[in-house]
This record gives structure tokens, C-alpha cells and sequence, in this order.
């Protein structure tokens, strides 16, 4: 039976479009040729996540941002607060997320009313009557692309969710909100979180924070159960992941849930 998962994604529009993205997202946007996307983020002055999304350039003047957690309307509200003269429009782009087969990682293609974005192992596709199922969910998990829960929003750094290596946050681009933090964490250091993928012995919600002897141990991202097991991705601070030493041993929290270390990723 197909399943949908209802997306919160923005169209920004105009003659200004590609520029003002430019400026404001931490991404190279100017490099982005037609039909084709790339991760990108938007940070705060402190260099935190506000928000992740795909960023699709559909033409010269028109983008469609996908956010990867966050609300469409409240992240219109707070851009439109950076617009000022630039000729740019920011409208929601209603629609839904299916998966389907195979299709070159960072293309695009738009088929009447449905966008096509390509994700190497399969598509993801966005629009108002797609037809698929949801297993781009567990296939992105294991490829590391974080999905951020609420309280995960406005909290993280870049490096804490491993997007240096998604390419959603650039060190050598001109100026964007938090590129000092950016830049100083990537020369200088001092970032004591990474991503990383676990599995859980019993499903939880997404953004669940695990404690271990009363002290946070691990924060979970986006988490999938399916027929084998239960997976997610979680910020873990360096020391706690240490513990793990080897791949199969499994760590019990406060809670009660057994947490083994699949995979680990870089900033």
C-alpha cells in the first residue's frame, strides 16, 4: 500500500532568487547549475543549525527548498525578515514525499507536476499526488542525512550533524549568517559531537534524548523501525561514543534501551 509523507518545502522565486540564497544559506548556491540540487542549511549568528533542506534549482530563477524537519510557514516568516529590496518571492510548496527507483545522485527532473529528486540508491519525489512508499526514509538514515526533530532546530552545530561532508555547509564561500563559527570550527577545532548510527532495542520518538546515569548519553535524530530492527541517527558527545570501543556492544540507558553503534561519520 502506498504510503506518503507530508513535506514542508518552499518555492523562492525572482530575479533575485539564486543571490539572495547566496547570502543567507551556507551552501555554494551560485554554483548550482539548472535541474540539480544539493544539501544546503541555513545558520544562525552562532553559527547553529536553523534549518537543513535540499535546495533544487529548477530554473534561473526559481529554487525548491525541501526542509528535513522544521515548518515551511515559520521558516518563510523568518526569512522573509532578511528580504528587504531583493526581488525575491517565498511561497509553500505543498506536496508530499514518495520514493521510487534509482536515479543519479543531485539530479533533477520536473514531470508535470511532480519533481524528481535524485538520491543514487532511489528518488525521492515531492508533489501533490505522488505514488510510492516511504523507504527513502531508512535508505537516506543509512547514508548519514540527518532529518532534524523540533528540538533539534536552532541547537546544533554543523559539525555535530556531519554537514561539512553532505556539503551543506561550505568553508570557502563569501559571507553567510555563522560563517565566523563555521570557519573556526573547521581551523581551530572544538566541536565534541558527531553523528552517528545506532540501533535501538525498541522504537522511540524521533528527537528523543537518552540518558545514562542521569547524564545526556545519547540524542536521537530521525528514527525508523522496520521488520529487522529499530535504526536512527544521534548526535553523541566523543567521550560516551568511546565507550562503545567495539562495533557490537550495546550500552543500556536510564531508560531501558539498548543502544549498539552501527556507523560512525565525520564533520
Amino acid at each position: 500500500m502506498p504510503t506518503f509523507h507530508t513535506a514542508h518545502a518552499v518555492f523562492m522565486e525572482g530575479p533575485d532568487a539564486i543571490a539572495f540564497a547566496q547570502s543567507q544559506f551556507a551552501s555554494p548556491v551560485t554554483a548550482l547549475a539548472n535541474l540539480r540540487w544539493q544539501f544546503s542549511s541555513w545558520l544562525d549568528a552562532q553559527g547553529r543549525v536553523r534549518n537543513l533542506f535540499h535546495l533544487a534549482r529548477l530554473s534561473d530563477e526559481r529554487l525548491l527548498l525541501i526542509l528535513r524537519g522544521g515548518d515551511s510557514t515559520s521558516f518563510i516568516d523568518a526569512l522573509r525578515r532578511y528580504v528587504f529590496r531583493s526581488r525575491v518571492k517565498l511561497t509553500l510548496a505543498e506536496g508530499s514525499l514518495a520514493s521510487d527507483a534509482a536515479m543519479s545522485l543531485y539530479d533533477v527532473e520536473v514531470r508535470d507536476d511532480v519533481i524528481r529528486i535524485g538520491c543514487g540508491s532511489h528518488t525521492m519525489l515531492f508533489g501533490a499526488n505522488v505514488s510510492g512508499d516511504d523507504a527513502w526514509q531508512l535508505e537516506q538514515l543509512r547514508e548519514g542525512w540527518p532529518w532534524l526533530p523540533d528540538d533539534a532546530l536552532n541547537e546544533l552545530l554543523p559539525p555535530a550533524l556531519s554537514l561539512y561532508r553532505i556539503g551543506a555547509v561550505a568553508i570557502d564561500k563569501g559571507c553567510y549568517p555563522g560563517q565566523e563559527i563555521v570557519a573556526r570550527l573547521h581551523y581551530r577545532g572544538g566541536n565534541k559531537r558527531h553523528l552517528h548510527h545506532v540501533a535501538l532495542s525498541k522504537r522511540v520518538e524521533d528527537g528523543t534524548l537518552l540518558q545514562r546515569e542521569n547524564r545526556e548519553f545519547v540524542r536521537l535524530l530521525n528514527v525508523v523501525a522496520h521488520a529487522e530492527r529499530v535504526e536512527a541517527l544521534a548526535v553523541i558527545n566523543d567521550e560516551v561514543a568511546s565507550q562503545f570501543g567495539q562495533q557490537d556492544k550495546k550500552i543500556i540507558s536510564d531508560e531501558g534501551i539498548d543502544v549498539q553503534l552501527l556507523n560512525t561519520w565525520s564533520a
